[in-house]
């Protein structure tokens, strides 16, 4: 049984890799190692379907596969490395005492936000979640999170004032 598995999702994947490594390029925009792993990503949720899948139809399944990870993808921060033609320079070492008093600054204005400011604040822009789920974990409306995190971040600027430039 487990042969048999092995051996159609093999003939089907050896049959249409060029077609769906294709497709791959063209959902991650040209960028061949990035479609090597949503195809790879495509390929391994497929061998879990494949037995519900097999006989029925496991191209348009590869396919809906590969449309919704090339979008998780897309919407993703970081990609990973990059290979590169020429490295860069290195960046200088700074002077880290001063990076530490910037952050212990902040963390002295964060201390003097009240405690529904503070935490939204630190959960949308520290942790980087959106605001239905800063509201979720506050335990209140989604309008109530976002000016909980309005209402923070303006009084931050406020009592960082002084080090806050307008770029342009």
């Amino acid at each position: 049984m487990e042969q048999s598995r092995a051996d159609g999702f093999d003939g089907f994947v050896a049959a249409r890799w060029s077609t769906l490594f294709h497709l791959a390029c063209l959902l991650a925009g040209g960028d061949r190692h990035r479609a090597e792993d949503l195809l790879q990503e495509a390929l391994v949720k497929l061998w879990f379907a494949w037995p519900r899948i097999a006989e029925e139809a496991p191209e348009p399944y590869v396919r809906k596969i590969l449309a919704r990870a090339a979008g998780r993808s897309a919407r993703r921060r970081w990609w990973g490395e990059r290979p590169v033609e020429q490295l860069p320079d290195l960046a200088q070492v700074d002077d880290v005492s001063a990076a530490v008093a910037e952050r212990s600054r902040l963390e002295a204005a964060l201390a003097q936000l009240p405690p529904a400011q503070r935490a939204a604040v630190v959960l949308r822009y520290y942790q980087d979640l959106p605001d239905k789920q800063v509201a979720e974990v506050l335990g209140c409306p989604v309008g109530t999170a976002r000016s909980h995190a309005s209402r923070g971040v303006a009084r931050l600027r406020r009592i960082l004032g002084d080090v806050i430039e307008s770029v342009g």
